[in-house]
């Protein structure tokens, strides 16, 4: 997940500054329990400012030149939610509901697999 080691130390406090907060919000007691959420808040904004202040150190984001394709992809991807949620609404049977879900998440797959990873390659930074 992290490329480098600025930001893998920024990623590990923010993992363990949201379990400190999520222990705080669950299974302390309420009195001490709102000052380790607050601290692992504290935590987890540190992290994020921190991942902010190194981006500028990573190389050059590659992006499309239409914003036909990046669209296309995302609707593609939202196509097959949709077809899943719906189709969920029409059948009764298990295994129909079963196939449905199963094209659906084929249909998000093909969107977010093949079309959004096309439409970013065609300026990619290693290609320049």
């Amino acid at each position: 997940m992290a490329a480098n080691k600025a930001q893998g130390r920024y990623l590990t406090l923010f993992v363990a500054s949201l379990a400190v907060t999520c222990a705080g919000l669950a299974g302390v007691p309420p009195g001490l329990g709102k000052l380790v959420a607050a601290l692992g808040a504290v935590g987890c904004v540190a992290s994020l400012l921190g991942c902010m202040k190194i981006k500028g150190e990573e190389g050059r984001t590659a992006t499309a030149k239409t914003e036909g394709a990046k669209l296309t992809g995302a609707l593609i991807a939202g196509l097959g939610w949709a077809f899943t949620l719906v189709g969920l609404h029409f059948v009764d049977a298990t295994g129909g509901r079963l196939i449905l879900a199963l094209l659906g998440i084929a249909i998000s797959l093909f969107g977010i697999v093949y079309v959004l990873p096309a439409s970013f390659n065609k300026n990619a930074f290693w290609k320049a």
